[in-house]
């Protein structure tokens, strides 16, 4: 008869027993682990920054979303004791520098400066390999800046109301420019004309630039966009506006109606450009960054700045910028959708 192995006839994992003071010691080695592998994790979050901060921002130098960066990268880096390094990274609609965080290693080390229309809109209309919400941990809003609706001098209206009764009395004479299919220009535009029943017909352009060229040669009628690229030629006469779309005037136009008083208070239209950092990077590391840009908005300098550029110093923390962005996710998509806008 063979030989039966001793532990065949052993109780179920009696190998595995253990004494009531082996246990003890075993569970106060793992506590002790645990707290160290925490007290790491803190003095890690205690220690940032401890190198040079990369912002990869989505637009080329010069832009609204680049200026915004240049902004707060001088100030934060004397706040955290760093270099704030900005790295341009235009491109696919803001998806290369989208990609770029995502990717990153969420250590607060590698953040995006991001326009609201890349963040928003472009999810919204196309397949992207990254999602705005899932794939980063918003940090803050630097600045807001409403759209204002301007119009070529020879078009006899002084008002919004004007534009629209003209509108209506010429249906589909009026067209409007915009930096391509899909942009917050177009999706402003298409906006105003389910709000007001009219139909402005859509002229799209690779850009701002081309855009602006045809508008100043009077190849079309309006356009609705940032006050940076028009400041100049409305105050040298050569664009007409007729409303900013936010609901108190801006500074830097003072004469300009905002959207309620024109008769539409719901014509709310701001671009945003906001920081964000690779989602799961650790709550105080963004605590950190959201805490020193506060205090920079909050500056005399960083606001004159922000009016100059037609914009405001609009802070939002990770929380109120996370709210907000579901939101505008939640309206533009219905928007979208009702006017049967695609992308290129």
């Amino acid at each position: 008869m063979p030989r039966i192995p001793a532990f065949a006839n052993a109780r179920p994992h009696s190998s595995l027993s253990v004494s009531p003071a082996r246990r003890k010691t075993l569970a106060a080695v793992a506590l002790a682990a645990a707290s160290l592998a925490g007290t790491s994790a803190s003095a890690q979050d205690s220690s940032y920054p401890n190198r040079p901060v990369t912002l990869v921002v989505s637009a080329a130098a010069g832009g609204t979303t680049d200026l915004a960066a240049r902004m707060i990268s001088e100030p934060l880096s004397k706040a955290l004791g760093q270099p704030v390094v900005v790295d341009n990274r235009p491109g696919g609609s803001g998806g290369i520098a989208a990609q770029t965080v995502a990717r990153a290693k969420p250590d607060g080390y590698t953040l995006l400066v991001q326009y609201s229309g890349f963040q928003v809109i472009t999810p919204l209309l196309t397949k992207t390999s990254w999602d705005p919400v899932k794939d980063f941990a918003p940090v803050a809003n630097l600045l807001s800046a409403p759209q204002v609706l301007v119009v070529r001098p020879s078009l006899p209206v002084k008002t919004l109301k004007e534009l629209v009764a003209y509108a209506k009395a010429n249906p589909n004479k009026l067209n409007y420019a915009s930096s391509g299919n899909g942009s917050l220009q177009h999706v402003s535009t298409e906006l105003l004309n389910q709000m007001a029943g009219i139909q402005i017909t859509h002229v799209p352009y690779k850009g701002t630039g081309p855009a602006m060229t045809d508008l100043l040669g009077g190849s079309v009628d309006l356009t609705i966009t940032t006050p940076p690229p028009l400041m100049g030629h409305i105050q040298g006469g050569k664009l007409r506006p007729l409303v900013v779309t936010s609901k108190q005037r801006l500074p830097s136009l003072k004469d300009v109606p905002s959207a309620p008083e024109a008769g539409y208070p719901d014509l709310d239209v701001s671009s945003w450009f906001a920081m964000y950092a690779p989602a799961g990077t650790p709550k105080p590391v963004i605590d950190k960054l959201a805490g020193e840009i506060e205090r920079i908005m909050q500056t005399d300098a960083f606001r004159k700045k922000a009016e100059e550029l037609g914009a405001e110093a609009k802070f939002m923390g990770p929380q109120q910028l996370a709210t907000y962005q579901r939101n505008e996710l939640a309206r533009w998509g219905k928007v979208i959708k009702s006017a049967d806008i695609h992308a290129e």
